[in-house]
């Protein structure tokens, strides 16, 4: 007979990857929302889960130590795999996540120069301020830049562009005139890191990154043989068939099946709401996440 889970929400971003909020912060929205079981995942990052733990005790709710690592599977870019549990104090883990930020971080700058190439000014205020404190800068970060910049005002504004999401999308993604490719970690590299580092490893939000979903069910075949322990099936954008073909394939292969509304905070266009997503009335396995 299967358990009910804790109201939760297993993925967050805070200020260390693309999120609005310091980490604290992001804990006392989820509290607010009547979250019991959270997890700060930030992108190729650990380095808010501590404030994130000591926030959590002071407002009682459990935390689920998390990162979020940007990884990739031959052509698909940017597949996201979700590490929970892992031990945000291990060398190992860290100094990988360092190495693969830095190899971000070169690709921010060439994306950043083939923006300037097209002709768009960057205010490099908010990028600076992140290179000093050692935090990371995506996509997100670089479209602000553009989407802030005066100088762009008119030509984003005739093209519809002056959101930073559209910009985003018209610029910055796989296909894009700006996008470059990111190379490393592998799906399976990433999956041997969070088992290294003592944490179960789910595939998130596989159809944000993935529309057809045969191509979706094969993916988790192959990243299940490379380690995968679950599947992101409950997400913000998953439609009631997604979310069930992903639950009913987890059920089959014995894996892990979670849910997060991927909160980045309150001024998101799509991602501002902790608890904004449905189970439709199927009962996640959390495992060892629940605790």
């Amino acid at each position: 007979m299967s358990v009910e889970p804790p109201a939760f929400d297993l993925q967050s971003h805070s200020l260390h990857s693309d999120g609005s909020l310091e980490p604290r912060e992001v804990v006392a929205a989820a509290a607010e929302a009547g979250v019991e079981l959270l997890a700060l995942s930030d992108h190729d990052s650990v380095d808010g889960v501590e404030a994130a733990a000591e926030a959590a005790v002071a407002l009682g709710v459990r935390l689920a130590p998390a990162v979020e690592i940007s990884s990739v599977d031959g052509t698909q870019q940017d597949l996201h795999v979700l590490g929970y549990m892992v031990d945000h104090h291990d060398p190992a883990l860290r100094e990988r996540l360092r190495s693969w930020r830095e190899d971000r971080e070169h690709r921010a700058e060439a994306m950043a120069g083939a923006l300037r190439e097209l002709g768009y000014e960057l205010d490099d205020t908010e990028l600076a301020r992140r290179r000093a404190k050692g935090q990371s800068i995506g996509r997100p970060h670089l479209a602000d830049a553009v989407v802030n910049h005066p100088a762009n005002a008119e030509r984003l504004s005739s093209e519809g562009l002056a959101e930073r999401s559209a910009f985003l999308e018209a610029y910055l993604i796989d296909g894009r005139p700006a996008f470059r490719p990111r190379t490393k970690p592998a799906v399976a590299e990433s999956i041997e890191t969070i088992h290294a580092a003592g944490g179960v490893a789910v595939w998130a939000h596989p159809f944000w990154d993935v529309s057809d979903p045969d191509a979706v069910l094969a993916a988790i075949d192959r990243f299940r043989a490379w380690g995968l322990d679950g599947v992101e099936c409950f997400y913000a954008t998953h439609t009631r068939e997604q979310a069930e073909l992903l639950a009913d394939r987890c059920a089959e292969l014995g894996l892990l099946s979670t849910g997060s509304a991927d909160f980045h905070g309150p001024g998101h266009r799509l991602f501002s709401r902790f608890r904004a997503f449905s189970t439709y009335g199927r009962t996640p396995d959390l495992g060892p996440i629940a605790g």
